[in-house]
């Protein structure tokens, strides 16, 4: 009877500890920061995608707007405002984001306003767009 017990009580306490290596270490560690222009309260994934449709509609890596630490320059400082692509790309956003308003917030499609203009209607996969 002590054995089950002992038993029990074991196997409760290492399931725990075994659940606990999974628990996310410091959810602050994993909020962005710095952000000027989109909300925030971005979720990870929303931010993950419009950082992923700039790279497509720039034809760029992260590391185009985003500095290098200064302790490990193999990783990248997404708060870091030292690059001036960075300043450029938050003008950009601002900027189509107006557009958007002024010319198509009456478009709508499924009860939402249709952005019509994007990086990538003037930038095409480069860096610069086309004059």
């Amino acid at each position: 009877m002590k054995y089950r017990k002992f038993s029990v009580i074991a196997l409760l306490l290492s399931t725990v500890i075994a659940m606990s290596a999974f628990m996310p270490k410091n959810i602050d560690d994993h909020k962005p920061k710095n952000l000027k222009v989109l909300p925030k309260d971005i979720s990870h994934a929303d931010l993950d995608t419009i950082m992923v449709n700039f790279k497509l509609a720039l034809g760029v890596k992260c590391n185009h707007c985003h500095a290098s630490m200064a302790d490990d320059p193999k990783k990248l400082d997404f708060a870091s405002d030292a690059k001036p692509e960075k300043e450029t790309a938050r003008y950009m956003m601002r900027m189509t984001a107006k557009l958007n308003k002024k010319y198509f917030s009456k478009e709508m499609h499924d009860g939402k306003s249709v952005n019509s203009v994007n990086c990538i209607t003037c930038h095409n996969g480069k860096t610069a767009p086309a004059k």
